[in-house]
């Protein structure tokens, strides 16, 4: 299995490790509970060092991603971040990444560590097809270390390194900073739903930016969290897994991404979205609550008047709301909110109720809080 920098500091802190993707990753330290009620209260820290970075360079590089992803990226400044779909001729879901403007003529794309090589790979392709000369793509990953640091002291604690003003920094905008004099790029965003940061350092320095992060946490409750409450925290966000709840077989229109895709703009993909969009979608991921005793999974089959009518695709307690959540698809005519349907969970079947997502919202106290921009 591959490891990040930070394996031997999840061994000694205690993490049970489990095999991620091909990637030794730390599920727990001590429970999923506690690990996600301590990241909604004070703060958690994250090791993201297996998710990719794609640098895209040169004097084509807006027109080069213009053709590859749905979302428009005219407007972008300097600092901001974009969520884009990368899509398939047949209108897929290759990737859902963020799009860094990183400098004039040069972006970051941030991958799915599962999607990381094959993004890279048809990114090249497409370049040299189409004929992109000017443009340079490079694959970071190995050279880029990641973290995330979230909840809502979190401002507080990164405040400690960093000599930047955090408080003016928007959301989903990022800044070229130091931490603890290692030059980082830090910007406002997350997988939590909670205000936070996320924070690209070289790979082998990334450690040291983890050990300060959690010496200067202590006082305000900050604990290192694993895979185990990253996923209940973005699915109680109403955020989708690729892999669980989207892949290449599934297009923005029937996910929650259609506000990501600008038909206006001529991309890889949009012909078949067109058409999709035109015909009318005929299922959709629909976020849904637990009536009765259980736990829908991934995979668990969903019935309507004792017929088969959609799939779970994740599923969890939720901390937060002592509930079980979970997301699913659907024909069209069941994901109107206050629909019931039936799951079969092993060998019964319990009832579910479809809501309207996120499952849990932060109270927008900051400015910094508005939608994606």
């Amino acid at each position: 299995m591959n490891k990040t920098p930070l394996y031997s500091r999840h061994v000694s802190l205690g993490a049970r490790i489990i095999d991620f993707g091909g990637w030794a990753m730390p599920v727990q330290y001590t429970n999923v509970i506690e690990e996600h009620l301590a990241t909604r209260s004070a703060a958690g820290l994250f090791d993201i060092c297996h998710m990719g970075e794609i640098d895209v360079r040169g004097k084509g590089a807006f027109d080069f991603l213009q053709h590859v992803l749905s979302r428009n990226l005219d407007g972008q400044k300097i600092g901001q971040m974009k969520l884009s779909v990368l899509a398939t001729a047949e209108g897929g879901i290759m990737d859902d990444l963020t799009v860094y403007l990183l400098a004039e003529n040069h972006y970051r794309l941030v991958t799915n560590a599962s999607t990381k090589d094959k993004d890279y790979a048809w990114l090249l392709k497409v370049k040299d097809k189409k004929g992109f000369p000017r443009v340079e793509i490079t694959d970071e990953t190995d050279n880029i270390g990641k973290l995330d640091l979230q909840g809502p002291r979190s401002v507080d604690i990164l405040q400690q390194v960093i000599p930047d003003n955090l408080h003016r920094l928007k959301y989903y905008h990022s800044i070229e900073t130091k931490v603890l004099n290692i030059p980082a790029v830090v910007s406002r965003s997350g997988y939590t739903g909670e205000d936070g940061f996320e924070i690209y350092a070289p790979h082998d320095r990334i450690g040291e930016i983890w050990d300060r992060l959690l010496q200067a946490g202590v006082e305000y409750g900050l604990k290192p969290i694993g895979l185990g409450a990253r996923d209940t925290l973005r699915l109680e966000s109403g955020m989708m897994l690729y892999g669980n709840d989207m892949d290449e077989t599934v297009t923005p229109y029937e996910v929650v991404y259609g506000w990501v895709v600008n038909p206006e703009k001529d991309f890889i993909g949009r012909d078949a979205l067109d058409k999709q969009l035109s015909g009318g979608v005929k299922r959709k991921l629909v976020g849904f609550t637990m009536w009765e005793r259980g736990i829908a999974r991934h995979g668990y089959k969903v019935f309507k008047d004792g017929k088969e009518a959609g799939i779970v695709t994740s599923g969890t307690y939720s901390p937060t709301l002592e509930k079980a959540i979970g997301l699913a698809f659907v024909p069209v005519e069941l994901s109107k909110p206050g629909t019931t349907f039936d799951i079969r969970i092993r060998n019964h079947f319990a009832a579910a109720q479809v809501v309207s997502l996120p499952f849990y919202k932060k109270e927008r106290q900051y400015a910094f809080f508005n939608t994606f921009i």
